[in-house]
């Protein structure tokens, strides 16, 4: 199996993990004066384990050489940078 293969296996897994882990903290967060059902330490740990899977990520961006700060945009929003177009001169006739 080719390194790309594996390591694009490994982000799928590591995605899975990630969304997981936070739709299990999303559905036990504790609502309006209610305590947490989860122990302090329980909640160490997934802050521990979410930040190793983000570090993992960063890891495997980087080895890709993808970008991690990029960030989508509307289309309508207008462009940081303009693209000009030059048109080479024409010739003189003497």
């Amino acid at each position: 199996m080719s390194q790309e293969a594996e390591l694009s296996k490994e982000q799928q897994i590591l995605r899975a993990m990630r969304k997981t882990l936070t739709s299990v903290v999303r559905d036990l967060a504790p609502r309006d004066g209610v305590p947490s059902p989860l122990a302090p330490d329980t909640v160490e740990n997934i802050r521990m384990c979410l930040g190793l899977i983000s570090a993992r990520e960063a890891e495997l961006a980087e080895a890709l050489g993808l970008a991690r700060n990029e960030r989508p945009r509307y289309s309508d929003e207008p462009a940081a940078s303009q693209t000009m177009e030059f048109v080479p001169p024409g010739r003189k006739l003497n």
